[in-house]
């Protein structure tokens, strides 16, 4: 491993021309490639499995965002698991129980099954997310290797997230739909192989204890949040059942931060919070996801249901959008060594906003060349935020909390997905009509990129190119 200040670490081009130093960001970044796969490879599939099962628009909803709320409710054990038992450790139990867990929704033979398995998925995300910024951390000691580090692991996302329409649409066409659980059986075993072979231990801290109180807290704040927004398009938002929901639900937050306030090892250390960079980076991307995601779960059920295209032309159509999501990675990471990362979060929420802005203002049939460019707009924004927004998350955490970081960025981030989905749905069913109800859903994600750019000038650091290389 290259240490800070060696001839290695601070050589530019050294992720790429050492395998040495290759080999663990491949490891690493296999186990996310699952986990954001997972995130956009169902959305071309679920309007034809919820057709096969037999699912309501709710149900459908159940399938995507099952996933998403326990992989954001966990997060934080996660995170909490690794620091305590080894980042390594906790991610390769991960991957185990992902894999398992996909081939388990391959096989599902109902709708409820699927849902479950789905969760059992969330389960395994939630172990693998925290362990893998957190082992980039490990390995990528200095502030040159890990900006890039962290700028590959953003577009391995950016990967995912372009395959996965495509590649959803093309097994949903062929081999049928259960192959979109399936493809994760090989690219599981693969990352198992290479982490325990490439990957070091990591340092374990047995005197952190895992504060299951709070968890259990937590995850009743976000199992709640998530089930009011799926809920309220079919029952309504004045319906009491939604009402006591969000009751609830408010509760629950409320006895997670007085439980963390009193906890000897509390999950969430409060103090932590009080850095502005941490706290307004984890809020950044929590808006930038919701708006994202929202926007992909919306226009996939629009391709489908109002232009009546097959999954395979869904996931064509919507490929421009997250295509960008890997060119931004890329180019974000080698800006902020000259930029910093401020300007280039900023603008990437700015150019988000415009295009589901513009989505927004399309008409109620609009061209698809209308769309396209809204799309790609929205997949750059995305993308190019996220390295910036990542960076300023962990370096603003002692080391001692680099698992705990990295869990509270990305459950902010899977909350934000979630909360799209459900809203989005959930608009889609109450509107008057479809069109009023996917523009109304468009104008709120750009008002969330909007708050995301204004939240980042306040919050991420001002920092010299000299700052940002180290």
């Amino acid at each position: 491993m290259a240490h800070a200040g060696s001839p290695q670490a601070d050589r530019p081009d050294g992720l790429t021309t050492s395998g040495r130093l290759l080999a663990p960001l491949l490891a690493v970044c296999a186990g996310y490639f699952m986990v954001i796969l997972d995130v956009t490879v169902i959305n071309v599939a679920v309007p034809v499995v919820g057709r096969e099962l037999s699912a309501s628009l709710t149900g459908i909803q159940w399938i995507t965002d099952g996933y998403t709320l326990i992989f954001a409710g966990l997060l934080l054990t996660g995170g909490a698991l690794g620091d305590r038992l080894g980042n390594r450790r906790i991610f390769c139990t991960g991957v185990v129980v992902f894999t398992a867990a996909s081939a388990g929704c391959g096989l599902a033979q109902s709708t409820g099954t699927l849902v479950a398995a789905r969760m059992a998925e969330g389960l395994g995300a939630a172990l693998i997310v925290p362990g893998s910024l957190a082992l980039l951390q490990q390995v990528y000691p200095s502030p040159a290797e890990r900006s890039r580090a962290f700028g590959l692991w953003g577009s391995m996302a950016g990967v995912a997230a372009s395959a996965g329409p495509l590649l959803g649409g093309l097994l949903v066409t062929t081999v049928g739909w259960r192959w979109v659980f399936f493809i994760n059986l090989p690219v599981g075993c693969a990352c198992l192989l290479l982490t325990l072979r490439h990957v070091p231990a990591s340092a374990r801290r047995t005197d952190r204890a895992v504060d299951w109180p709070a968890q259990c807290a937590l995850i009743a704040t976000v199992a709640l949040l998530i089930a009011v927004l799926n809920e309220a398009g079919r029952r309504g938002w004045a319906d009491p059942l939604i009402l006591t929901g969000a009751g609830l639900c408010l509760l629950a937050a409320v006895a997670f931060v007085l439980r963390e306030r009193l906890a000897r090892n509390p999950v969430l250390p409060l103090r932590l919070l009080r850095s502005r960079p941490m706290s307004g980076g984890a809020a950044v991307g929590l808006l930038f996801n919701f708006a994202f995601y929202g926007m992909i779960f919306t226009a996939s059920l629009y391709f489908q249901h109002q232009r009546g295209l097959s999954a395979l032309r869904t996931g064509v159509a919507l490929f421009p959008a997250v295509a960008m999501t890997m060119f931004a990675s890329v180019l974000s990471g080698r800006l902020a060594r000259r930029t910093g990362h401020r300007p280039l979060v900023v603008s990437g929420m700015v150019l988000g906003a415009a295009g589901l802005a513009g989505w927004a203002a399309a008409g109620p049939n609009p061209d698809y060349l209308l769309l396209v460019v809204p799309m790609m707009a929205a997949g750059f924004g995305t993308s190019f935020a996220l390295t910036g927004s990542t960076a300023t998350v962990m370096s603003a955490a002692p080391d001692a909390y680099s698992g705990t970081a990295s869990a509270l960025f990305n459950t902010t981030r899977q909350i934000g997905s979630a909360a799209g989905v459900a809203l989005g749905g959930s608009l889609l069913a109450a509107a008057a009509s479809f069109t009023t109800g996917l523009r109304t859903s468009m104008a709120i994600g750009a008002a969330a990129y909007l708050t995301a750019a204004t939240l980042a000038l306040f919050c991420i650091p001002r920092k010299t190119p000299r700052d940002v290389v180290g």
